[in-house]
């Protein structure tokens, strides 16, 4: 086992949105504190947090200020520049590795990573130009999705294609970003796996979730997902192959696909991976309530060198998002049996902003 850090050592956060925010009240559980590290001055993690410090992440020697006066560095978003994590682990050990930063910052590098792991993906091509998607087009069957390889999240730097024309309107939309082209897959639903990986390898996973996006963006997760005990099994086996592949440490989520009908000749299993997140995510939210140990506190367990925490539910569970002007129900909410609240305590409701969550708990089905 590594050493683990003591109770009263400070977990360092690059980030300080809503993520940062339950990764600092999760530490604050265990006697550890935190310090965030925002590029905007008002954000939710630090209503919670011991330290904070605002700075850019190209300021060199803020970032190494920073990282000097915590004992570890984590990251709440996918998105932290590689140089940043780099000046970071000059002064502290930084969980996760880099190595999976750098493979959830681009698409195509995420499904090229996939892809080498024996890991099923939907059909893809690199695309940087006119001819090289009329190239992709030629095995990219349409409908397809065009999209940017890096800073897309929540529906954003993507676009439904039917046809040449569009993808071609669609790409000179996107101004010369890098991209690429995946076929659209027909499925069932989309689940996602939590697992957890130790600094000593060891490995545990969350229920897998059932998720349901509306105009890009997730805004029910519900626990246990409808499939049987085999696609629980093969889930858990790509997530665990994933994790140990990027020699992560900390929560990684896979989300993937189960694919309509049965598994195409030749492949073992219905599932397709669409992405991964290097990082807590939204669709565990619902570990808060229904686990002992959440998402969040396993994080922290994870990079403070601490054993893992129990990982089973005690309920089934859904969590819905607010998203935008759907916080003005948290008095409705806050009146009704079974459900708990969490808002984010930002500032102003914005239409797609997430302002909080709630999670309905149900009698444990299976």
């Amino acid at each position: 086992m590594p050493e683990a850090l003591s109770p009263g050592s400070i977990i360092g956060i690059l980030g300080g949105g809503q993520l940062g925010r339950m990764l600092a009240l999760a530490a604050a559980r265990l006697g550890l504190k935190s310090h965030i590290y925002s590029d905007e001055p008002d954000v939710p993690a630090f209503d919670v947090s011991a330290f904070s410090t605002v700075g850019s992440f190209a300021d060199e020697a803020s970032l190494g200020a920073f990282a000097s006066s915590v004992d570890v560095v984590t990251c709440e978003f996918e998105n932290v520049p590689a140089r940043a994590l780099e000046i970071a682990g000059n002064k502290a050990p930084v969980h996760p590795p880099a190595k999976a930063f750098a493979v959830a910052q681009d698409r195509l590098v995420e499904k090229d990573f996939m892809r080498a792991l024996g890991i099923p993906v939907a059909d893809y091509a690199d695309v940087h130009d006119e001819q090289s998607l009329r190239d992709a087009l030629a095995h990219v069957r349409l409908p397809a999705i065009l999209k940017t390889r890096r800073f897309g999240y929540d529906g954003k730097g993507q676009a439904l294609v039917r046809n040449e024309a569009e993808a071609l309107a669609a790409l000179t939309e996107l101004r010369g970003q890098p991209a690429l082209i995946e076929r659209l897959v027909a499925f069932e639903r989309e689940i996602s796996v939590l697992v957890v990986r130790g600094q000593d390898g060891a490995l545990k996973f969350y229920d897998p979730v059932e998720n349901v996006h509306q105009n890009g963006i997730l805004a029910v997760s519900r626990v246990p997902a409808r499939i049987d005990a085999g696609c629980v099994l093969e889930a858990r086996r790509i997530a665990g192959t994933v994790a140990e592949a990027l020699g992560h440490v900390g929560v990684l989520c896979v989300e993937m696909f189960q694919r309509e009908g049965e598994a195409p000749r030749g492949e073992a299993s219905r599932l397709l991976v669409n992405e991964i997140a290097p990082r807590v995510h939204n669709s565990g939210h619902w570990t808060i309530d229904a686990c002992l140990v959440s998402q969040f506190e396993n994080h922290i367990r994870a990079i403070a060198g601490w054993p893992l925490g129990e990982t089973a539910r005690h309920s089934d569970a859904v969590m819905t998002n607010l998203i935008g002007a759907d916080v003005e129900r948290w008095r409705e909410l806050a009146c009704e049996e079974g459900v708990a609240v969490h808002l984010y305590g930002k500032a102003a409701a914005r239409p797609g902003r997430k302002m909080g969550h709630f999670t309905r708990l149900l009698p444990k089905s299976s």
